[in-house]
């Protein structure tokens, strides 16, 4: 897939409601930063690569994000591809760690500072990642995001907000 069209994806699963000006941080690979001065904000973002003949609810996407006017750096944000089951484990897996997360209907979060630090420290130096769930009618799942890029997508979402 052309980087064009991926970043059109992403910019479709963030962008919505009214026309917000939203400037460009760069493209790094299949990764992302973009400001957003209105809220203000500042994030690095991916959309999981498309599998062939998969069920998906919604378009799966990975953030992470800066709201300097809340003090809040590097949070962790994932929409899952699919709806869950009340109390599912969602999992970021990694070759060398994996991570659970709280979970929403399809979002999921880290717990604490701990492991969001964890996972952004493995997606610095990992190849890809795995998000893995079980969706509401009981059947696993698994939304793969390749890692190049995304140090530097994450460098420069942080950049964008500094103060």
């Amino acid at each position: 897939m052309k980087r064009g069209a991926i970043i059109g994806m992403m910019l479709a699963c963030t962008l919505s409601g009214a026309a917000l000006a939203r400037d460009s941080l760069g493209i790094f690979n299949t990764w992302g930063a973009f400001r957003d001065a209105a809220v203000p904000r500042c994030y690095a973002i991916a959309t999981a690569e498309k599998v062939a003949g998969r069920r998906q609810d919604f378009q799966p996407y990975f953030t992470v994000g800066h709201w300097p006017g809340r003090n809040i750096r590097s949070a962790v944000h994932v929409r899952l591809a699919r709806r869950l089951a009340p109390g599912s484990k969602v999992i970021v897996s990694f070759p060398e760690a994996n991570f659970a997360l709280q979970t929403g209907q399809a979002d999921a979060w880290p717990a604490d500072q701990r492991t969001n630090a964890g996972i952004i420290a493995q997606m610095r130096s990992a190849r890809r990642m795995v998000v893995i769930a079980s969706g509401a009618d009981g059947r696993g799942f698994r939304d793969i995001y390749p890692l190049a890029g995304a140090a530097s997508a994450i460098d420069a979402a942080a950049l964008g907000c500094a103060r």
